[in-house]
């Protein structure tokens, strides 16, 4: 067990993925936190997520796999590319053995609340405080004064937002900049694996490359369960919001003349999700005082890298470590923090936007020279400044 330095009053707010390792890592280091949650309950939140291996190993040094592995799918088929009207196969790349290689662990699929239950597995049951729906933060003469929907209040050397994307810890650290409107919609639905065909089950991630639109499905729950999500234009839409549906009818519309495999599959599944992707220019800085960001409320991204969990899991290693090595200097170790963190989370925010473009070209010349370079492509190995990163080897000093 840690030993806990006494003294320095870390808040998290948000007790999502990101907020819940921020407070395994700060307890590992041997800090103390208390996570504020705005849910009654830590319940099953979303679908599906992939966790690749700069992800993975971290979790495995939080010593929870054991957990993890009950609800998580080994992708060891890999990945592949497919045409929206017929399937044609445009790449193929085999994750089995090739991942473990390169980067020391596999890739893996798992359902969000999976991974939640898991993270909240390192952490003290304690240090959890549910139905805590924090208003405002503000600077005290003692560090930061958090008050809450209830009219509680409560005070902290250090604050780490970790409140997604509608931050209200943002407020103090930055500028509040309106979200953009992307023009994209996003589908989601989970289809039972008795339901789902042969092809949709194997431990594969497939994408389905169109025009204005990509739908992707991969196994998860231990293969008892398909994955769906999909991206298409939004119209007038602009509801953000996990909690919004829409009809099966609405999103079969979407990929109507699509091959049959994909609208047999959207069918199959439930009621779907569907929210707007708002689009966010990243931050300058996300740190001030004694205050920082985390996450969704840093660096919000597309979800077409499949890396927003992977860095909020990366962003807590690395907040952890600089806290535990200044702890007499919070604000010190919050600037340190946000300067090893913002170049990587701008880039991986930046492509994620640039290739919605890539994924949707219309059916032409600039599609055919797209497919033709995915079939000699390695992204696996092109992309390996993402999955070789080790968050707690990169210097923070």
């Amino acid at each position: 067990m840690p030993t806990h330095v006494p003294g320095l009053r870390i808040a998290v707010v948000g007790g999502g993925i990101g907020g819940l390792a921020a407070a395994a890592f700060l307890h590992r280091a041997g800090l103390t936190a208390t996570v504020y949650e705005q849910a009654p309950a830590l319940g099953e939140v979303g679908a599906g997520l992939v966790a690749a291996p700069n992800a993975v190993r971290l979790l495995r040094r939080l010593g929870v796999m054991e957990r993890f592995l009950r609800g998580a799918l080994p992708l060891d088929w890999g990945w592949e590319f497919r045409r929206w009207a017929d399937g044609g196969v445009l790449s193929v790349e085999k994750l089995s053995g090739v991942c473990e290689r390169l980067y020391g662990e596999r890739t893996y699929v798992v359902h969000r609340a999976d991974l939640l239950d898991t993270v909240k597995s390192a952490v003290p049951g304690d240090w959890i405080r549910l139905g805590a729906r924090c208003t405002s933060v503000d600077e005290s003469p003692h560090g930061v004064r958090l008050r809450f929907a209830d009219g509680s209040r409560a005070e902290a050397d250090v604050v780490i937002g970790a409140d997604g994307v509608h931050s209200v810890v943002r407020s103090m650290v930055a500028e509040p900049t309106p979200p953009e409107y992307s023009g994209i919609c996003a589908f989601r639905a989970i289809v039972p694996a008795a339901a789902a065909p042969d092809f949709a089950r194997r431990p594969a991630q497939t994408l389905w490359l169109g025009p204005g639109r990509h739908f992707v499905h991969y196994p998860m729950k231990g293969g008892r369960a398909v994955n769906v999500v999909a991206f298409a234009p939004a119209g007038d839409y602009t509801e953000e919001s996990w909690s919004a549906t829409a009809t099966r009818e609405e999103f079969h519309a979407e990929f109507a003349g699509w091959d049959p495999r994909v609208t047999d599959l959207i069918a199959a599944g439930g009621v779907p999700g569907r929210w707007a992707l708002l689009d966010r220019a990243p931050l300058r800085r996300w740190s001030r005082g004694r205050a920082t960001l985390l996450g969704d409320a840093a660096h919000p991204m597309f979800p077409f890298f499949a890396q927003g969990a992977a860095q909020s899991i990366e962003d807590a290693a690395v907040l952890a470590r600089c806290l535990a090595e200044l702890v007499d200097d919070p604000e010190q170790a919050l600037k340190q923090y946000e300067a090893v963190r913002i170049e990587r989370t701008t880039r991986l925010q930046q492509i994620s936007h640039g290739r919605r473009d890539v994924n949707h070209l219309p059916d032409g010349p600039e599609q055919q020279a797209r497919d033709t370079a995915l079939a000699g492509s390695d992204p696996l190995v092109g992309n390996g400044w993402i999955y070789g990163y080790d968050a707690e080897e990169v210097p923070v000093s």
